[in-house]
């Protein structure tokens, strides 16, 4: 006869088999010790969301074994939380769509989102796509101006500052990335701070890091957003940022180390931020200890579950286009092995479907700001 209890171990369940081999006092007493122990001081609420659908069947457990004081012990252990950014994007936009109806009944202006595309980019034109889509159905106007690949820079700040003045217009973004000869930071600083609902101006960048209200790039408030909805805790935890670009690395390493107590709250976390330069023993030294892993490097299978302990939550911002080997077509994956991890991690999110679509509907909800004039 097996000896078999159920408790939550480190917030999940799993089920200890004790042999009959081991049916010493020692052994009875720990068991018993333990497991009163557990019941006091745990409650037993298995509660998981995969995708939305409540599931907890045996596929979704991992096996595993160790030995302590005498008894030879299996547990089985549920793989991470796989976070739905699509199903998270739902929700804010129901919510945008929602205070958006509530300002047009005070008779106010329908908020109106303007985009400057330029060039033939494939990337650029389908994801200015998802953000007119995705404005439309929470009753955002918008419209998007095409400029060819060859116009000049002035010819572009010149449409910039008449949108800029334009009362009409709530937010204003350019696509980005531009053509070599064009200079992004120029362009970026000539979006109007009240109307840049990118976040780059660097009036909003300044005031992102004195901890002040500011309008944050939508990436960046999208991992911090994820962070919060999910109930991820990162007061006082360690947090690795792979990806130092100040558009999504620099500002989500903001948003995460300053002080929980400010105009602008943070997550009180410290923060360690790697780069292009840091070898990789040493990034594997830093997300080993790390509770939280964010990867917005650009390199496939970045991280790797060697590279994480159990629990911590991963979100990848990646974006990679690789050709899959057994199909030949070209798919879309981000910074980390995703299969692997998954099994190891607390919680994860997808590429596609993770931080993408929340980022689109953190746009949504800067434009809203920006025409409500919350902030300037």
């Amino acid at each position: 006869m097996m000896l078999t209890r159920v408790l939550l171990l480190q917030g999940r369940w799993s089920r200890l088999s004790i042999a009959p081999s081991c049916f010493s006092p020692r052994c009875i007493l720990s068991v018993y010790t333990e497991l009163m122990t557990s019941i006091i001081s745990r409650v037993y609420i298995l509660q998981r969301t995969i995708y939305g659908t409540a599931k907890s069947n045996m596929t979704n457990w991992k096996r595993g074994s160790y030995i302590s004081r005498g008894c030879i012990r299996t547990f089985y252990r549920s793989k991470a939380h796989v976070i739905s950014g699509t199903i998270l994007a739902k929700e804010i936009k129901k919510e945008i769509q929602k205070d958006v109806e509530s300002w047009l009944s005070l008779g106010n202006k329908r908020p109106h989102l303007s985009v400057i595309l330029v060039g033939d980019n494939p990337a650029s034109h389908s994801y200015v796509k998802n953000k007119i889509k995705a404005a439309a159905t929470v009753g955002i106007s918008s419209e998007v101006i095409l400029k060819p690949s060859n116009v000049f820079q002035d010819e572009l700040l010149d449409i910039i500052s008449k949108l800029s003045h334009d009362s009409n217009i709530s937010g204003l973004l350019v696509q980005l990335p531009l053509p070599e000869h064009i200079n992004e930071r120029d362009i970026c600083n000539a979006v109007a701070p009240e109307k840049d609902v990118d976040g780059f101006h660097i009036v909003n960048v300044g005031r992102l890091c004195l901890d002040q209200s500011s309008i944050i790039p939508a990436t960046a408030a999208a991992v911090w957003e994820i962070i919060k909805r999910t109930g991820i805790p990162t007061f006082g935890k360690n947090v690795v940022v792979a990806g130092r670009s100040k558009n999504v690395g620099m500002p989500i390493s903001m948003l995460l180390h300053t002080d929980g107590r400010h105009e602008r709250p943070g997550g009180d976390a410290t923060v360690t931020i790697t780069h292009r330069y840091t070898p990789r023993e040493l990034l594997k030294v830093h997300t080993q200890i790390a509770d939280i892993i964010i990867v917005a490097a650009g390199i496939p299978k970045l991280i790797t579950a060697d590279m994480v302990k159990d629990g911590a939550a991963v979100i990848d911002v990646g974006i990679n286009h690789i050709e899959d080997p057994v199909t030949g077509k070209t798919i879309l994956v981000g910074d980390v092995d995703f299969e692997e991890v998954k099994v190891k991690a607390g919680y994860i999110t997808p590429v596609p479907g993770g931080v993408g679509p929340m980022t689109v509907a953190m746009l949504l909800k800067n434009t809203l700001m920006a025409a409500k004039k919350t902030i300037y």
